[in-house]
């Protein structure tokens, strides 16, 4: 079981968006992102989310994300934050975001 303590941890914002473009040299399709976290500035994470999204429609959308994890390379990219999404069975990764515009670098509990 997950304590509360564990689960306060885990630091999870809304962020924007800015820059979304295909990841060639991941192993498995990805897109990179440039996600805009408001005052935590600008972060970089690789997604695996090609099945159903395309990067012009990326770009804009609000997302939720871990951004207390260490930074990952993957490749020659480094991935500073974790865009979380629900896995589904076979149409792909869902990604999470709020139900309403709200400020980017919001935590979520």
């Amino acid at each position: 079981m997950l304590s509360w303590e564990d689960f306060e941890k885990v630091d999870m914002r809304t962020g924007t968006i800015i820059k979304a473009e295909v990841f060639p040299k991941a192993k498995k399709a990805a897109f990179k992102l440039e996600i805009d976290f408001g005052r935590l500035g600008i972060k970089r994470s690789s997604a695996q989310i090609t099945e159903l999204y395309s990067t012009q429609e990326l770009v804009g959308q609000q997302v939720i994300a871990v951004v207390n994890f260490p930074p990952k390379r993957i490749g020659p990219f480094i991935s500073e934050c974790l865009v979380l999404g629900i896995i589904g069975a076979r149409e792909g990764v869902v990604l999470l975001h709020p139900g309403r515009k709200v400020a980017n670098g919001l935590k979520i509990g």
